[in-house]
């Protein structure tokens, strides 16, 4: 399996069945601002309430080839395995990327579990054969990995671009991120020892890095509302 992250805003993203397991898909979807089109007869409660609030668009019907047309994902979560072999023969013979659930041998692309903090993402993927292995390292990625970890990616985020400026070799720009991420860093956002990273990144930058700090406190007040 080769790691590749999508980007599918706006990506029509199929959801072939209604169950609970079909919902958990379309909720991790919708989070991501993909076009989610469900098709199945019946489904959730969730995903009906997701419907009826146009969040997502509900197919009742039984699934047919036709509507894998104009998907960038499909995903097979039926409980029927005769259905389950069909999305997957039918996507791949259209070329789609296709998630057969509780069958990683018909899957051409496997969902990991995701670690989120902020702009960070870890995703931890076991190719389909221990989801529930994936989540135990998750947990433990989780406790490793604080919103200290965020804040510090918002903080490069706004930095980048005055480094790639001023720096005239990538080996330059190189050696000063390298300067940058000093190996206390974490411990002094974590602390929130912030008169001390700002030191830090004056003394790197050689300039005041005032803008940049109100920048990121800005973008973490809208995130958190």
């Amino acid at each position: 399996m080769y790691p590749v992250f999508f980007d599918i805003r706006a990506k029509r993203c199929l959801v072939i069945g209604g169950g609970i397991v079909s919902e958990r898909k379309v909720r991790g979807l919708l989070r991501e601002k993909a076009n989610v089109v469900i098709v199945s007869p019946e489904v959730t409660d969730g995903i009906a309430r997701l419907a009826a609030r146009e969040q997502c668009c509900w197919l009742k019907k039984k699934y047919t080839a036709d509507d894998l047309h104009g998907a960038f994902l499909v995903f097979a979560a039926t409980g029927s395995p005769t259905v389950q072999d069909r999305v997957a023969s039918d996507a791949e013979a259209l070329g789609l990327p296709v998630n057969v659930a509780d069958q990683p041998e018909r899957c051409t692309f496997h969902v990991p579990a995701v670690l989120r903090r902020g702009d960070l993402t870890l995703a931890v993927s076991t190719a389909g054969k221990s989801p529930a292995l994936a989540a135990m390292v998750r947990r433990m990625l989780a406790e490793q990995y604080g919103e200290e970890y965020a804040l510090l990616l918002s903080l490069m985020g706004e930095i980048r671009p005055l480094v790639i400026n001023a720096a005239r070799t990538s080996d330059e720009r190189k050696s000063v991120f390298q300067k940058i991420l000093h190996e206390d860093m974490i411990h002094w956002i974590k602390s929130g020892h912030w008169d001390t990273v700002r030191h830090h990144l004056q003394m790197v930058l050689g300039q005041e890095v005032n803008d940049i700090f109100n920048r990121v406190a800005v973008k973490n007040r809208q995130k958190r509302k």
